[in-house]
């Protein structure tokens, strides 16, 4: 098989991996590559079919690999040396996809779950993680000109669904709900039209089930907070100006009835209604009822937060935590 060289090309290597995709050669250990996959280990044994089957490279038998030339040598020097994800660039999240892509079909689950654990540091399956990256999102500087997460949800949501992750759909899918529907059909944002190899699909279309849910929802939970939890709250039965406080809290429904817009992220607009109760000169309210609307703003938050993955008709997040992260 005429194929350049690739890298990493080990000299003392006893098998050759060919790309049938723009050939490319690696040159690797077979017990290197077998102590990480099974597969990799049945593959070995496998005779080779066909009319290169007898075919050697540098006197190393050949094995044919149907995967891209760079998702395979990212594979392979991370079997050797290690892997570290990073979040800073596009072409981190890029790299990372392929990892976990080849991780996913050769079973490779350490890696796998490695990857799954990077990505949740920004598609949380916590509601902490979930505040930590809005709040990374507010403060970080455009990198290369693409904001913070430099990866578009639809692009997290395409890949968990193609390598079946699924503890990272909930919150994929929460951000995805916050573009227009119209944007994500004509998938021209920055962050999908950058070409790469490992690029996971930019089209909505089968995602779009997941999309209209998570958007109905959202929608309902902010009508509902301003409406029902804030709109008919009044004065604790412990404070001692009830006519004011109950009067703060008709301002604050006011104030948040027109702030809102079809792309509010409901879990950091309660927070931010928690704020600006505390801060707004008009209709300020005591602190007994400051505290019991704070509190109750976070009990209903973890409510919601709680609630994510029953919308998409998926298990809890014990039950997909369990499944993706501990292998």
């Amino acid at each position: 098989m005429d194929a350049k060289r690739g890298e990493p090309w080990m000299e003392d290597g006893n098998v050759v991996l060919i790309t049938v995709e723009s050939p490319t050669a690696f040159r690797v250990h077979r017990s290197v590559m077998a102590r990480h996959s099974e597969v990799f280990d049945s593959m070995f044994l496998l005779p080779q079919t066909g009319t290169d089957a007898a075919s050697t490279m540098d006197g190393c038998p050949i094995v044919p690999m149907w995967d891209s030339p760079l998702e395979l040598s990212n594979l392979i020097f991370a079997l050797y040396d290690g892997v570290h994800f990073s979040s800073e660039r596009l072409e981190d999240f890029f790299y990372l996809a392929g990892i976990l892509r080849l991780a996913t079909k050769y079973f490779i689950a350490k890696l796998r779950v490695q990857a799954i654990k990077h990505l949740s540091q920004t598609w949380g399956y916590t509601l902490k993680l979930h505040d930590e990256m809005v709040e990374a999102a507010l403060k970080s500087a455009l990198v290369d000109g693409l904001s913070y997460p430099r990866v578009h949800p639809l692009h997290v949501v395409a890949l968990c669904k193609e390598l079946n992750v699924r503890v990272l759909l909930p919150c994929a899918v929460y951000f995805m709900s916050l573009y227009p529907i119209d944007d994500l059909l004509r998938a021209d944002h920055p962050k999908l039209v950058v070409q790469h190899p490992s690029r996971p699909s930019s089209s909505v279309g089968p995602h779009l089930r997941e999309y209209t849910l998570m958007f109905q929802k959202r929608l309902d939970i902010i009508l509902n907070f301003i409406r029902s939890f804030c709109g008919t709250r009044v004065a604790t039965t412990t404070c001692l100006t009830k006519p004011a406080c109950s009067e703060g809290f008709a301002r604050l429904t006011s104030r948040l009835s027109r702030s809102w817009i079809t792309r509010t992220g409901p879990l950091h607009y309660m927070l931010q209604a928690i704020s600006d109760l505390a801060d707004h000169p008009k209709g300020r309210v005591c602190d007994r009822c400051r505290s019991a609307f704070a509190q109750d703003v976070a009990a209903l938050r973890e409510k919601i937060w709680n609630e994510l993955p029953a919308i998409l008709g998926l298990p809890t997040w014990e039950e997909m935590i369990e499944i993706d992260l501990h292998g």
